[in-house]
């Protein structure tokens, strides 16, 4: 299991919470924002990404991939191996997220599967061979609400939210992709705050036109910048997923509510029983117990709810957590 730091002081936690609301954000605007000097976000911020504890990464937008099939799995296993069914799962190159979850005996995944073939592969062939596995549930991702990316564990007020992120008031505009994305959204994967010039490199392409097509892609959500931190060292305790049932007139209503909740991580409207996967993270479990019944119960559509508990996190955003394989 992932073993737990210590906690980051106000000023880290400050500057990790920028990077995880605008991952490509200049130190200068980082600085500005939250009322520090440059030097100091560097010589604070630089050590964190060294080290591993703020990584930046991008994850494409299954929308505009149509070959990508989003999928969540949840798999039951025996309990004596589920580390091991987990650390698989989080060397997948497909895999998103890897969560153990409630008492030990149960994953929660997400994959962008590369077309029919690589889901039915796993479906079909994978899991069955697995003697460990005892059972498993699919659900497809028919829409990710992009509001929860804008996450920054409440650590910040709206206004420092606002001078961090750049205006998209207006509906994003789907550019038309071009051959050189590909090297640029691989770069972008491998290291979320590459420079412009090092992104050109990669892409056989100038600096500028690196960074306009990086402008076009994020702003037209063809790709999401996120940065990944062990959420423990920001003071969150409590991670739960939320497996909840709408009536199918407030799906879209219910999941863009949701979506943009300070406390909310991911939301996706889903197949199967449950219409809605909710990825909570909140301070303690008071505070998810206020969520779940100030936020959740509040809302007119919903007709059933199951929580369950997150024990770790072995992957996140594409990227595998130290020293959780």
């Amino acid at each position: 299991m992932e073993k737990v730091r210590h906690r980051l002081n106000e000023t880290d936690s400050r500057i990790a919470a920028a990077m995880l609301a605008a991952p490509r954000a200049s130190w200068r605007t980082v600085g500005r924002v939250l009322g520090i000097s440059e030097r100091t976000v560097v010589r604070r911020a630089a050590p964190l990404f060294h080290d591993g504890t703020l990584r930046a990464t991008a994850v494409r937008n299954p929308v505009h991939f149509p070959d990508l099939i989003p999928l969540a799995l949840r798999i039951r296993c025996r309990p004596n191996r589920i580390s091991a069914i987990a650390a698989t799962l989080a060397r997948r190159p497909d895999t998103v997220w890897v969560d153990v979850l409630g008492g030990g005996d149960e994953i929660c995944t997400i994959l962008f599967l590369d077309g029919p073939d690589a889901r039915n592969n796993l479906l079909l062939r994978d899991l069955p061979a697995t003697p460990a596995v005892q059972s498993w549930t699919s659900h497809v991702l028919l829409r990710v609400f992009p509001a929860a990316f804008d996450w920054s564990g409440g650590l910040l007020s709206e206004a420092e939210l606002r001078g961090l992120r750049p205006d998209l008031s207006g509906a994003p505009t789907r550019p038309a992709l071009l051959p050189l994305d590909d090297q640029l959204i691989t770069a972008l994967t491998e290291d979320g705050r590459a420079s412009y010039t090092d992104l050109a490199r990669r892409a056989d392409t100038t600096a500028l036109t690196a960074r306009r097509r990086v402008e076009a892609l994020v702003g037209g959500q063809v790709i999401r910048l996120a940065t990944e931190v062990d959420l423990a060292r920001l003071g969150i305790r409590a991670e739960a997923l939320l497996w909840i049932t709408v009536a199918p007139g407030g799906l879209e209503e219910t999941g863009r509510q949701l979506s943009r909740h300070p406390q909310v991580r991911f939301t996706s409207a889903t197949t199967g029983p449950a219409s809605l996967l909710v990825a909570v993270a909140a301070a303690d479990l008071d505070a998810l117990y206020h969520f779940l019944n100030d936020t959740v119960g509040a809302l007119p559509h919903i007709s059933t709810l199951e929580v369950a508990p997150i024990l770790t996190g072995v992957k996140r955003t594409g990227l595998v957590r130290p020293g959780s394989l």
